[in-house]
């Protein structure tokens, strides 16, 4: 598996004004400030039948993350006992994939921007995809 390698293009990228990794709350309902969701002109029809009040799926690239740490204190506190990033939310890991659930408040109206609720992503932090959210009849 060492010699796979995918390639992977943002969509987009989150405008937000947590600016700091060290300021950003640890999950989006933890008092993440409202954020912009910013997407290229290229995928602009994936976002047309997005409405506000929704809730998605938003995954994004850690790129401030450190890839080489593979072990962590969940919530960075030293009480807990040290765990293996696979079982948190860290978003130091070896692949930072980000994953937030978050509730769309508005679009844009030139459609290339969705202002969204508890996202926890700093600024600038790449979008990878949106997926919607789905309800028990919809799986």
């Amino acid at each position: 598996m060492a010699g796979d390698a995918y390639e992977l293009r943002p969509v987009g990228r989150v405008e937000s004004t947590l600016v700091d990794r060290a300021d950003a709350p640890l999950q989006g309902t933890e008092g993440a400030p409202e954020a912009w969701l910013v997407f290229d002109q290229s995928v602009s029809p994936c976002i047309t039948d997005l409405r506000p009040g929704a809730e998605i799926l938003v995954l994004t690239w850690l790129h401030r993350a450190r890839r080489d740490i593979l072990r962590v204190y969940p919530r960075g506190n030293p009480d807990n006992a040290e765990e293996g990033v696979f079982s948190t939310r860290s978003p130091d890991r070896p692949n930072p994939i980000g994953l937030h659930r978050v509730r769309i408040v508005d679009i844009d109206g030139d459609g290339n921007r969705i202002r969204v609720r508890d996202l926890e992503a700093i600024d600038g932090t790449p979008i990878l995809d949106v997926k919607p959210v789905l309800r028990g009849e919809e799986r």
